[in-house]
């Protein structure tokens, strides 16, 4: 049984307790690692500390080169982390080797940015200069969802920019990253990049530490929330990209055959773990019962199973937490709407859900009104697109959403209405490391990816000099 350790101040070390990782596809041990004591945990914020003056002092072009190997050495054992991924996330094996080459593309590309003095003035008077400089130490928070390319969102910006950082994956998917860490922690010098396993019970402790300056979670609203708190009493930067539920708005001019695959694949991907997977699907009356009906069809015909075998499309919940969370989201559906694909367990080992497709549902049942994170999507049928943007904008959360028409012009003018950070048009949920990602509204705050992204992991300091 395959076992890992955490990554504190350049070495592989036993944590002062031991974690077991359950296989959601079998419920059976997908391996076990170090568990970090709050003892370990400030050990590893020392590190960080102590390592950050002379990283932060380091060339750019030395760290670009340090991230450019990273993502080189993931890369070159994607097969390797796509396999653990898949043990103890679920997800189908070919998506997490595609993971695990993600977090290469996404180093690559943080990798390839530059820190330009930005000039404000240059004049007889004065020269103004805006320079991006280090926060110090980081505090990474991953979620579950997606173990690998997510580190990648934060890594890469924080190095980059001459921070140290101290990553903190979820409980229930620690071994890929402890595997990740193991295979590139001499690429850097001691002390940059720390990795710590808990049982969910080293957040506060992170969130709260002196140490660390910057906290970069990726999770749900209400945890989110408890992040924010933490971080308040040391004034930390915080980055929160938290939870979502997200609304498609379909006009009445689409072709359903022709964009229900789209639809499908926006709202199942990952089995629909994903913070901005398509969650609320607003229909047309005029194309309501066609879509309904190719949705229906294509996700009857998915293939759902242990994501290490080969042919499976939708793997397991990530764990059982989650499974039973949407098992009741699905009852409750069934007595407001009707489910015209999937909607049940499936028997045996394994926190599968079949996908499932519900009509004649509205506001007021769980699934629409709630994040359900899982594979089950609720087709709401409207009328007038004004009236249903206005509820869809009822929602508290606003991280993404799309509206879907032939006529773009009209699309574009319901786009810039609806209340989310991203919108997609006759797309939904593409994300790229060079495009800025941000939350609207209890999605949260701050920039992940892009140029705005980068920024996130530094301070603006101005130096301004007499003529």
């Amino acid at each position: 049984m395959p076992s890992y350790e955490l990554l504190i101040d350049g070495r592989m070390v036993k944590g002062d307790g031991t974690l077991e990782v359950v296989n959601p596809a079998t419920e059976e041990l997908a391996g076990t690692c170090s568990r970090a004591s709050e003892a370990q945990l400030n050990r590893a914020v020392e590190a960080a500390q102590a390592a950050f003056p002379k990283w932060a002092a380091t060339p750019i072009e030395e760290r670009r080169a340090a991230l450019e190997k990273i993502a080189d050495i993931a890369m070159a054992n994607a097969q390797e982390l796509g396999q653990i991924l898949t043990s103890e996330q679920g997800k189908p094996l070919k998506d997490a080797v595609s993971e695990a080459f993600g977090f290469g593309v996404f180093t690559k590309h943080f990798a390839a940015m530059d820190l330009p003095v930005e000039v404000l003035e240059d004049s007889d008077k004065r020269r103004v200069e805006s320079h991006r400089m280090p926060l110090g130490v980081v505090g990474a928070i991953i979620p579950w969802n997606f173990p690998l390319v997510l580190v990648g969102f934060k890594l890469a910006p924080a190095l980059l920019t001459g921070n140290t950082i101290v990553v903190k994956p979820a409980p229930t998917t620690p071994l890929s990253t402890l595997r990740l860490a193991e295979l590139i922690k001499d690429v850097l010098p001691p002390g940059v990049l720390n990795v710590i396993a808990d049982a969910n019970d080293l957040g506060s402790a992170m969130t709260e530490h002196p140490g660390i300056r910057k906290i970069s979670f990726t999770g749900s609203t209400a945890t989110g929330s408890k992040v924010m708190a933490g971080a308040a009493a040391t004034v930390k930067r915080i980055t929160l990209e938290m939870g979502g539920n997200d609304a498609g708005l379909v006009l009445d001019d689409v072709d359903p055959k022709e964009i229900a695959p789209k639809l499908f694949d926006a709202a199942f991907g990952n089995n629909g773990q994903i913070c901005i997977a398509l969650k609320r699907l607003y229909a047309h009356e005029d194309i309501y019962d066609s879509l309904c009906d190719e949705l229906a069809s294509i996700a009857k015909a998915k293939k759902v199973g242990d994501g290490a075998q080969e042919g499976t499309e939708l793997g397991p919940l990530q764990n059982k937490n989650q499974y039973e969370k949407v098992k009741a989201i699905l009852a409750d559906a069934a007595d407001k709407g009707t489910i015209i694909a999937g909607g049940a367990a499936k028997d045996g080992p394994g926190y599968f859900i079949e996908p499932t497709i519900v009509r004649d549902i509205a506001e007021g049942a769980r699934l629409v009104d709630e994040e359900q994170f899982g594979p089950a999507l609720p087709v709401i049928k409207y009328s007038d697109a004004d009236e249903a943007l206005a509820r869809i904008n009822r929602c508290a959360e606003g991280l993404g959403g799309s509206v879907w028409s032939r006529d773009l012009d009209r699309a574009k003018s319901l786009a810039a209405r609806l209340e989310s950070g991203t919108v997609w048009i006759n797309k939904h949920g593409e994300l790229d490391p060079g495009i800025p990602f941000s939350g609207a509204k209890q999605s949260g705050f701050g920039t992940e990816l892009g140029r705005a992204g980068l920024d996130e992991f530094t301070q603006r300091k101005v130096i301004n000099i007499a003529g």
